[in-house]
């Protein structure tokens, strides 16, 4: 087995690749061969310290999804698994050891067991089998299981070109919502405009070309006739983005914030409080902690995409021997879609 470890903190230089034995499933358990595994920011944010929520201290492993074959069943389980292609449950990494608290995708054998391999249904792309979780799980825990958002209501969500930012312009379509995409440059407005994965109403561009943030709530506010927004699904969540997030807010509306990609800033409240309205964390563990209700989620997820109604945009897709040019390309933030390592070929 070919495992992907950080020795310490730091840079992409700091993914070094060791070898193992491949993993002996015990009783109950299956070992898959991953074929494909997301990249996701979460994992940028933990090599580099900031997530030691998710990493703990070095040693650790990165990676929070997965999926591939089972090519190995442990006592109790059918031999008639052996093969099936699966896809890891959003469960299975995180359960917690004394090592640290996610046992990490980044390699190329996984064993968990057995009812944490969920079948992979005809119809779902091989490759985005491992990229599902972190995007269309994240956006439907917040936007439909917390938020309830309701047909006609106006939902803007930032970041508009990442997988998160996509898949949540599919499940509120799903649900009937007006969405208003935001997005840094014109260059990324433009593939928004036409990539089958984004179902946006509106693109709106937030920045110059220089890097400075243009006074977009006027755009949202001329969008929306002057009513505001019910939702903001926000990875980005900084001072002066936040400030105009708030003041685009209508009446009761709710600000969902996910993620920290912007740098902490002084934020104008006032407008919160007259408009009665209300800043939330979300985070995905908050639905994996409801047992049923998750399973059931990932099969409908699984169902949809399988149907074609929501899809992964893949980016571009990297060896695990690459996996240190793929965190350094990510890290750029030039790609629409998301990034994808292949541990292992079918």
């Amino acid at each position: 087995m070919k495992i992907v470890v950080v020795n310490e903190f730091g840079d992409p230089e700091k993914l070094t690749i060791q070898e193992a034995a491949d993993p002996i499933p015990a009783r109950g358990e299956v070992r898959v061969r991953l074929t494909s595994v997301g990249i996701n920011h979460a994992d940028l944010m933990a090599r580099r310290g900031e997530y030691k929520l998710y990493s703990g201290d070095p040693p650790f492993t990165p990676g929070l999804e997965g999926a591939g074959f089972i090519e190995a069943v442990g006592e109790d389980v059918s031999p008639s698994l052996l093969g099936e292609f699966v896809v890891l449950d959003a469960r299975a990494p995180r359960r917690t050891s004394s090592v640290c608290p996610v046992e990490g995708t980044y390699r190329t054998h996984y064993v968990v067991p057995a009812g944490y391999a969920l079948p992979v249904p005809a119809g779902v792309p091989h490759i985005a089998a491992g990229t599902l979780w972190l995007s269309h799980l994240t956006a439907w825990g917040c936007l439909i299981w917390k938020q309830h958002l309701l047909p006609g209501q106006v939902v803007a969500i930032p970041a508009a070109s990442s997988s998160v930012g996509l898949a949540a312009s599919q499940v509120a379509q799903r649900a009937g919502a007006k969405i208003i995409g935001l997005t840094r440059s014109e260059a990324k407005a433009e593939i928004l405009r036409t990539i089958p994965e984004a179902r946006f109403d509106w693109i709106v561009v937030t920045h110059e070309p220089d890097g400075r943030l243009r006074p977009w709530h006027r755009e949202i506010m001329r969008i929306t006739e002057g009513h505001g927004v019910d939702v903001f699904f926000d990875p980005v969540a900084g001072g002066a983005y936040l400030d105009s997030e708030i003041r685009c807010l209508r009446p009761d509306g709710t600000i969902w914030i996910y993620g920290l990609l912007e740098k902490a800033g002084p934020v104008d409240l006032t407008p919160l409080i007259r408009k009665r309205a209300a800043v939330r964390g979300w985070v995905l563990g908050n639905l994996l902690e409801h047992q049923e209700l998750a399973l059931a989620a990932q099969k409908e997820i699984l169902r949809l995409v399988a149907s074609g109604e929501y899809c992964q945009r893949i980016a571009k897709v990297f060896p695990l021997e690459a996996i240190r040019e793929a965190h350094s390309i990510m890290e750029r933030g030039e790609h629409v879609g998301k990034f994808v390592l292949s541990p292992s070929s079918e």
